[in-house]
């Protein structure tokens, strides 16, 4: 999706929810738009400074949370209380994999998955809106320089 478009669209949501679009809220959504990379609160706090802008710590914190709330980013809880974001308007969904040592996110979409999630929801006669899928372990390049610890390798052996 074009910058103007979710420019347009954000500015829609905000006036749905009383509120305006400022020059500040302009700022983070449109380097949210540039990067196709997952980011931090401070990462998007430190390219706005950078890129000369004028919004807050607590600003760009606002509206991220506001970004996320009109579907505009996605919220992925790392733990420890970090969260990276991603824009997922007009994006096919996808889910990830976290290595637990590097960091790295492997994204990937899987049919089958996504099936079996909503034939569950149609079961259960419940109206799914979102989901996100993490899978938490180790990539193959961290396996192989030995970076899993040995609780994790004796608990799979143990399976």
């Amino acid at each position: 999706m074009k910058p103007e478009t979710a420019l347009k669209r954000f500015e829609d949501f905000l006036r749905q929810k009383e509120l305006r679009m400022t020059q500040q809220r302009r700022e983070v959504l449109l380097l949210a738009w540039s990067t196709h990379d997952h980011f931090t609160a401070e990462e998007m706090f430190s390219w706005v400074r950078k890129e000369g802008g004028s919004a807050s710590r607590a600003t760009v914190y606002r509206t991220l949370g506001l970004l996320v709330e009109g579907g505009f980013l996605a919220a992925l809880e790392r733990g420890q209380g970090q969260i990276l974001y991603e824009h997922i308007l007009g994006h096919q969904h996808h889910d990830h994999m976290i290595c637990l040592s590097c960091s790295k996110i492997i994204e990937f979409r899987n049919a089958e998955i996504e099936r079996l999630q909503e034939e569950e929801c149609e079961r259960s006669g419940f109206l799914m809106v979102h989901h996100s899928l993490t899978l938490e372990g180790y990539c193959s390049a961290c396996q192989q320089r030995g970076a899993v610890p040995d609780a994790v390798l004796d608990r799979e052996s143990e399976a």
